[in-house]
C-alpha cells in the first residue's frame, strides 16, 4: 500500500481531538474516515492515543503490531498498517503501554518521520489523539492542517474543549479550529452550544472557531458500537450517518 511514487499528491492532515474523554471522538474518527473514503479518497487513520488504543476495538480489528513497534525501530510502517472497512487504512496504537503516554524528543522525531513518509500515499490522514491538554495531544494537533475539536452538551466537555483551545492558541499560536458537537438532539441545540462557546473563545482568546456541524444522538450509533462496526457502514441512512457525510464534505472543501 505504502510504496514510493514518482510524484506524490498533497495529503490533507486532520487531527481530531477533545478536551474531555467520553465525547465520542474515536467513533467520530472511524465514521469520518469511512465517509471520506466513500467519496473516493484514500484515507489512513493514525491512532495517536498511544497508550490506550481504541480504533481497533471499535472496528473489531486485531492488529499484530502497533505504533510502538515502529517508534522503537522493530517494524516498518508497512508491517503494521492494517485494512479497515471500505478500504480505509489504520495505523494502530498500543494498549496498556504507559511509557508512550509521554513521548520524548527521539520518539517525536520518529513520529514526524512516519507522518512525512505517509504524505502522498493517501489523500487524507486522520489523527485520533487522546483527550485532554497533554503534550502528546498538542504535538499531534500541531502536525495537522485542520484541527477538529469534538465536544458534547455536557458542561465539563465544553469547558475542557475551551481549555484545549486556550493551550493551543496561547502556547502554540494556533488560530484555526473546527468544532463538532456530538450527541445532541438536533442542529438547534448544537448551534446554541456552539454560539455560547464561540462567544467565550472570541472574548477571552480572540479566537473565532469554525462550526463544523453536529452528530445527533441516534440509537443507531449505540447499536453499531455494540456490534463493533461503524454506524455509517451498518446504518448508512440513519441521521448520524447523514451528518457525518456532511462533515466529511465540509472538511474536503
Amino acid at each position: 500500500m505504502l510504496k514510493e511514487k514518482a510524484r506524490k499528491k498533497i495529503t490533507k492532515i486532520i487531527t481530531v481531538t477533545s478536551g474531555k474523554g467520553g465525547v465520542g471522538k474515536t467513533n467520530i474518527v472511524s465514521n469520518l474516515a469511512i465517509a471520506i473514503q466513500k467519496k473516493g479518497l484514500r484515507v489512513l487513520i493514525i491512532d495517536a492515543d498511544l497508550g490506550l488504543s481504541n480504533i481497533d476495538v471499535l472496528l473489531n480489528l486485531a492488529p499484530k503490531y502497533n505504533f510502538r513497534h515502529v517508534i522503537n525501530g522493530e517494524k516498518t510502517i508497512q508491517d503494521i498498517v492494517i485494512d479497515g472497512p471500505y478500504g480505509i487504512k489504520i495505523l494502530p496504537a498500543s494498549s496498556g503501554v504507559q511509557e508512550l503516554t509521554v513521548i520524548d524528543k527521539f520518539q517525536k522525531t520518529k513520529i514526524i518521520e512516519v507522518i512525512e513518509s505517509l504524505k502522498g500515499d493517501v489523500d487524507v490522514l486522520i489523527i485520533d489523539t487522546g483527550a485532554g491538554i497533554s503534550e502528546n495531544v498538542t504535538f499531534f494537533c500541531l502536525a495537522a492542517q485542520e484541527i477538529v475539536i469534538v465536544t458534547s452538551p455536557e458542561p465539563t466537555a465544553i469547558t475542557d474543549a475551551y481549555a484545549l483551545i486556550k493551550v493551543l492558541s496561547t502556547k502554540y499560536q494556533k488560530t484555526r479550529f473546527n468544532v463538532l458537537v456530538n450527541s445532541v438532539k438536533n442542529n438547534e441545540e448544537a448551534s446554541d452550544i456552539f454560539k455560547r462557546f464561540s462567544r467565550a473563545t472570541e472574548r477571552f482568546l480572540k479566537i473565532i472557531p469554525n462550526y463544523l456541524g453536529f452528530i445527533p444522538y441516534d440509537e443507531s450509533v449505540q447499536k453499531a458500537t455494540k456490534k463493533q462496526m461503524a454506524f455509517v457502514d451498518l446504518f448508512p441512512k440513519c441521521l448520524a450517518s447523514k451528518e457525518i457525510l456532511n462533515v466529511a464534505s465540509k472538511l474536503q472543501s
